[in-house]
């Protein structure tokens, strides 16, 4: 559920943790509010037919079993071989003929499949191999054929389309195979939950699509809490035992723990300490953006408010930083941000509103304007973990717009998806740290024990 309140700005409503509890599979309806519905029930009962046929397919047979029936009624031309599906296919086909409406209906299929799939890790592979299949089996057809009656070249269309972009990040995501350094940004898409929402679901994602993508997130943001912790305290740990000047066979007994990051473990250290530790006049960064919403919250109007905000964010920035161009970019920024309100007492939307046009101007406008010349300017100028400070320093006084920093983020992904990611090695440092940021600050990661030990750098 989200409410949208203008071209690129969403906030997302949080669901109860219900939401994540495995999906039981059931009767498959096509419900979806982003979609338009049909209005004869007879076309809506072959569509019905072919979801029921699906659902009742993967549960009781083998992945491969149900990839070869999804090859022969979709993709190789072999469809009436299926019985009486391939009567109601045949209808459906008739009816959605334009690219739309099969992308919706096609969608649809692949996902009953990979809802049930994604249950289990033994069924997973499946996943990715579904996606491959439908790829390669209509990779020589031509794009803008005729697709009056003909399945093959709507496949073709649907391969083209945003929905399938987000079906491929989703089998990377559940791969089992893991990335080399010679791969894309692309595929590395599974180590960051926080694009999921943007990267892996769109306006017309049904309930259960985005309840996979829910699961699935809530799933690995877990896993990486779980050995970001590990880390932490073997860290500690050999810290501790080499200061104690501990022998090496006692040091042994320490079972080593792998870096969850693609970090260095040099790097990671660093941020995490970073994160965790003291960053301006002995504050941390929560300390910093509680104290600062506790100041706010007395403040009389909207224009000291973004006065006091200008101020916070430059808190950050060194000094050399703050006399040059950058600087009067962002009091401008403040300077034209609502002036109508300034007498106003600062509303939450107001807020709200100013802190996602900061975002904006830090990270990336849009997906249709992604220039990002400030945020690359900021990592050459302060280095990447004081840049994600500054974000964090945002979304942590103002929570409601983490989702909108997400996005941010989700679009400069989107946009270097196709980079070898040695070829933008800030991104993939700074999407790295991020992830850690967020583990720590809106996780249950305890890396309480930093405070108290000092980790190699």
């Amino acid at each position: 559920m989200s409410l949208t309140l203008s071209h690129d700005f969403v906030f997302i409503i949080d669901f109860s943790c219900s939401q994540f509890a495995p999906f039981s599979p059931k009767r498959v309806t096509t419900v979806n509010y982003n979609h338009p519905q049909a209005s004869d029930p007879y076309k809506m009962n072959d569509e019905q037919a072919i979801y029921d046929y699906l659902l009742d397919l993967v549960q009781s047979v083998e992945g491969e079993r149900v990839l070869e029936v999804m090859g022969n009624l979709f993709l190789s031309g072999q469809g009436s071989s299926q019985g009486q599906v391939s009567t109601h296919l045949e209808k459906v086909i008739r009816v959605k003929n334009n690219t739309e409406e099969f992308n919706y209906f096609f969608n649809r299929c692949c996902y009953i499949l990979i809802n049930y799939w994604q249950l289990s890790p033994q069924t997973q592979r499946s996943i990715p191999q579904l996606v491959n299949m439908v790829e390669k089996a209509v990779a020589n057809i031509s794009p803008g054929g005729n697709t009056k009656g003909n399945i093959r070249q709507l496949v073709k269309n649907f391969t083209l389309s945003e929905q399938f972009v987000r079906l491929k990040r989703l089998a990377s995501v559940v791969s089992t195979k893991f990335e080399t350094k010679s791969s894309s940004v692309g595929t590395l898409i599974h180590r960051y939950p926080y694009l999921y929402d943007y990267c892996l679901m769109g306006d017309d994602s049904s309930r259960e699509h985005r309840q996979t993508i829910h699961r699935i997130k809530a799933q690995n943001e877990r896993k990486f809490e779980i050995n970001l912790s590990q880390y932490v305290t073997y860290r500690v740990r050999m810290a501790r035992t080499n200061k104690a000047g501990l022998i090496l066979p006692d040091k042994e007994l320490i079972k080593p723990v792998q870096n969850p990051t693609l970090l260095s473990d040099r790097d990671l250290n660093s941020s995490l300490k970073h994160f965790v530790g003291s960053v301006e006049n002995g504050q941390s960064y929560r300390s910093l953006s509680k104290s600062f919403r506790n100041h706010v919250a007395y403040t009389q109007s909207f224009g000291t408010f973004k006065d006091e905000l200008y101020e916070y964010i430059r808190g950050s920035l060194q000094n050399n930083y703050k006399q040059g161009s950058f600087d009067k970019k962002l009091f401008d920024l403040f300077q034209n941000a609502y002036p109508e309100c300034n007498q106003q007492k600062p509303t939450e939307f107001l807020m709200m509103r100013t802190s996602s046009q900061l975002l904006n101007f830090l990270v990336v406008e849009g997906s249709k304007n992604p220039d990002h010349y400030v945020f690359i300017d900021l990592i050459s100028n302060i280095g990447v973990k004081k840049t994600i400070g500054v974000l964090l320093k945002i979304v942590l006084f103002c929570s409601k717009v983490k989702p909108y920093l997400e996005k941010r983020f989700s679009i400069l992904f989107n946009h270097y998806e196709s980079v070898a990611r040695e070829g933008v090695p800030w991104l993939v440092k700074t999407l790295e740290n991020m992830q850690v940021a967020f583990s720590i600050h809106f996780g249950r990661v305890d890396l309480s024990s930093l405070n108290r030990s000092h980790l190699p750098t």
